[in-house]
């Protein structure tokens, strides 16, 4: 397999983690978002979008993070990302999507250099920006976790699933951006069991081969 990723970016954080709780081997293709390699032909040639993360598996491509988590689950199945109850994935599935499709596509890069260069917000408004949608949204899944009594080590039991996948990159740009997260304390114990796993401390971006 290989994966054309970033090291900061959190969407390919969240494959990382996945492939390596399955235990997969893959070729890290760097694709540096800041230095606009995804405009590069080569890169345009394997991804119409021109976006990361993107997961090679011989003739097969396959894009968007959730999508390649689902597909390394489906072809990959142990151990599972997902439980085995309908409503169980639902749950799981809800949580990542908190995070996947309520903060990051307001934060992710694309987003902010439109707002600072075609918008003209300032910096420091730029930053009010990311901070007010990560804070809130991480109050949703705050709220969700402690209160649904599903969440327990990770955020369904003590399993990992696709939820940690997401939670745990989005914690990592919260930091970056010196959000708050004093308000998340439930968020950021899961974080921490995360974290004291191989799966998530070796694939984190300071861990990355293109990590600057």
């Amino acid at each position: 397999m290989q994966l054309y990723n970033y090291f900061r970016s959190s969407a390919s954080f969240r494959v990382r983690i996945a492939l390596a709780l399955k235990g997969i081997d893959f070729d890290y293709r760097s694709v540096h978002l800041a230095k606009n390699e995804q405009f590069n032909e080569s890169y345009a040639a394997v991804s119409a979008s021109r976006l990361v993360p993107l997961l090679k598996d011989e003739d097969a491509v396959v894009t968007q993070s959730m999508a390649i988590i689902e597909y390394l689950d489906e072809t990959h199945p142990e151990p599972p990302l997902l439980p085995g109850d309908a409503l169980c994935r639902a749950y799981v599935r809800a949580i990542a999507q908190d995070i996947a499709c309520e903060i990051h596509p307001l934060n992710n890069l694309r987003v902010l250099r439109y707002l600072v260069k075609d918008l003209g917000v300032s910096e420091d408004d730029k930053t009010r920006w990311y901070r007010h949608w990560v804070e809130s949204g991480l109050a949703i899944v705050e709220q969700r976790l402690a209160h649904e009594g599903r969440a327990g080590r990770f955020c369904f039991g003590d399993t990992p699933t696709m939820a940690d996948c997401v939670l745990v990159p989005q914690v990592f740009n919260a930091r970056r951006f010196d959000c708050r997260l004093d308000h998340v304390p439930t968020v950021m114990k899961i974080h921490d069991h995360c974290m004291a796993l191989d799966a998530f401390n070796k694939t984190q971006p300071s861990a990355c081969p293109d990590a600057e």
